[in-house]
C-alpha cells in the first residue's frame, strides 16, 4: 500500500504539469495585458522622432509649393506690367 502512495506522489508533478503551466499563464496574463496596453498608448522616443521628422518634411514640401506659386505669380505680374 505504501508503494502505491509513493508512486502516486511521484507521478503527481508529471500529471499536474499542464495544470501548473495553465495556472501560471492565467496569473501572468493580467501583467502582460497591462504591459501591452501601455505599449499601445504611449509613444516611444524613436516613434516621436519619426513622427516629428515626417511632420517637418510635409511642412517643408508645403512651404516649397507655396514659394514656387508665389514666384510664378510674381513673374506673371511683371509680364503684365510691360
Amino acid at each position: 500500500m505504501n508503494y502505491r502512495l509513493l508512486l502516486a506522489t511521484a507521478m503527481l508533478p508529471l500529471l499536474a504539469g499542464g495544470c501548473v503551466r495553465t495556472a501560471a499563464s492565467i496569473v501572468t496574463f493580467p501583467v502582460k495585458a497591462v504591459g501591452k496596453t501601455v505599449d499601445w498608448t504611449t509613444t516611444s522616443q524613436s516613434e516621436a522622432d519619426r513622427n516629428y521628422g515626417k511632420k517637418m518634411r510635409k511642412q517643408e514640401e508645403r512651404e516649397g509649393r507655396e514659394r514656387k506659386r508665389a514666384q510664378r505669380e510674381c513673374r506673371e505680374e511683371r509680364r503684365n506690367d510691360c
